[in-house]
């Protein structure tokens, strides 16, 4: 009998111990990347207050921390995809302006697709545990005439739901222009269509969010069941054109009042995905949420507040994008609600500081050209960014090639240089105390216009040519658990 009571106290204390030990130790936190498509930085009521349009981001806003220095890695989607998603310049796969046609591409320069060698955030969160998934646009490789590119699955993810910008799975849309005609598919889409290649479904282009949203909701209820930690993408494809809200805006109503009936349906959508993880305890207290949008706006449709500039160029209003961060259990509590307007944080820093937060490993022989500011993040520093940000215009497969704009782009501490690949029409501003580039100083400093002239056009150099930075056949097998989906 003393060695039964004996025994049951030895497994008491033992397992007394384990619990202990796991209670000191953190867990690993979810994370949902929410990538909207096309929204301006002034397009967020908390980053300018000229329409209440998205009252389930403006709580986000008001429960996490808001970022007015963040920016996106290219001024157009695709390259700015790969920026998010494999935590290096997009130059160096090659991807420089958006993913289209066999004959657009070679034109251009660019792949049909993002090499499935890239590391990817999802592959190294996936080797580290994770359950991954995305569920909306993708905009990497398939689509159009493109019907060999490789399937979602095969960088990383365990599941996916795409649109006619990728393959495996996917919504086509259903356009309805409300004057009591049948819905009619978008062209794009019936190219998607034939090519096969996965499960295709037409959906209301005003639907497709949401169901991109239900698809998350079972996918997170799944990882939560089987005790996983989970990453999963949310990147609808509005608000990107063509602009076709659930009704009729008015029988005269402009690009920007359809876009603006567009935000406002994508932002309800999303609520439910939200509401679910803010509902739970155990998801509220170990989920980050981030916001952010993919570029800057298009014309007539989306706003950059003051900001210079739109989609496809280096101005402000191309490259600087809304970064929401919501999770109250793992922000700074001091932090939640405030804004960070010191933290100078890009697309590919965002993915260095996440894999650090997971505790969790690239594969060997990777370079990220991101730097790690978790500690931003999570808001208990403004960090400063120790290197400096780079950017290349996107290539135009048109014969002129707008010759106005520059053609790189620099930012440097407080200072952003803008140049032509020559380094001719230099302008160069305090972005600091200018962030509207109003005031060209590039005149009063030629030795900083020079010096950052030459770390521009060196860096172009290093992402386009010999360095760039791949990861070996070997590293990515070894590294992986993921397999390709059987076409």
């Amino acid at each position: 009998m003393r060695y039964i009571s004996a025994l049951a106290l030895a497994c008491v204390c033992c397992l007394s111990e384990i619990a202990a030990s796991q209670a000191a130790e953190p867990s690993r936190p979810n994370i949902v990347m929410v990538y909207v498509d096309d929204a301006g930085y002034a397009d967020f009521p908390f980053f300018a207050d000229d329409h209440p349009r998205t009252p389930n981001i403006d709580q986000l806003c008001r429960e996490g921390v808001r970022f007015t220095q963040f920016y996106v890695n290219a001024p157009i989607c695709s390259p700015s995809r790969v920026a998010i998603t494999t935590g290096q310049y997009p130059s160096r796969w090659g991807i420089t302006t958006f993913i289209a046609s066999r004959k657009e591409n070679e034109v251009r320069g660019i792949p049909n697709w993002l090499d499935p060698a890239a590391p990817t955030l999802a592959r190294s969160l996936q080797s580290a545990g994770y359950t991954t998934g995305h569920f909306g646009k993708w905009h990497l490789g398939g689509g159009r005439d493109v019907g060999d590119a490789p399937l979602i699955t095969e960088y990383g993810f365990d599941e996916s739901l795409t649109q006619f910008e990728g393959l495996g799975d996917r919504l086509l849309p259903l356009l309805d222009d409300h004057n009591g005609e049948k819905l009619r598919k978008l062209q794009l889409g019936q190219a998607s269509a034939k090519l096969g290649r996965g499960k295709v479904e037409w959906i209301n282009r005003s639907q497709q969010t949401g169901k991109y949203v239900g698809r998350a909701i079972e996918f997170v209820e799944q990882a939560e069941a089987n005790g996983k930690p989970f990453y999963v993408n949310v990147w609808p494809d509005d608000v990107h054109t063509p602009l076709h809200p659930p009704e009729k805006v008015s029988s005269d109503s402009s690009k920007r009042e359809r876009y603006l009936a567009v935000l406002e349906n994508m932002d309800r959508q999303l609520a439910p995905l939200f509401d679910r993880i803010r509902s739970d305890d155990k998801l509220k207290n170990n989920t980050l949420i981030l916001v952010a949008s993919d570029n800057g706006f298009e014309p007539g449709a989306g706003h950059g507040g003051e900001l210079r500039g739109s989609k496809g160029i280096l101005y402000e209003g191309g490259i600087r994008a809304p970064l929401v961060v919501w999770g109250p259990g793992l922000l700074h509590q001091e932090a939640i609600g405030g804004e960070n307007n010191k933290t100078v944080i890009s697309s590919i820093d965002v993915v260095t500081s996440l894999l650090t937060l997971a505790d969790a490993s690239p594969p060997a022989e990777t370079a990220f050209d991101g730097e790690d500011l978790s500690a931003s993040l999570l808001g208990s520093e403004q960090q400063m960014r120790n290197g400096t940000l780079c950017w290349i215009r996107p290539p135009s497969a048109k014969k002129k090639r707008n010759p106005g704009r520059p053609d790189l782009a620099i930012r440097d501490g407080q200072w952003k240089l803008l140049v032509k690949f020559n380094g001719s029409n230099p302008e160069l501003f305090d972005i600091t105390a200018d962030p509207c580039e109003q005031h060209n100083l590039a005149q009063q400093h030629p030795e900083l216009v020079a010096s950052l002239t030459k770390k521009v056009q060196r860096w172009r150099r290093d992402v386009e040519g010999d360095g760039r930075t791949k990861v070996s056949a070997a590293a990515l097998s070894a590294s992986s658990s993921a397999t390709a989906a059987t076409p």
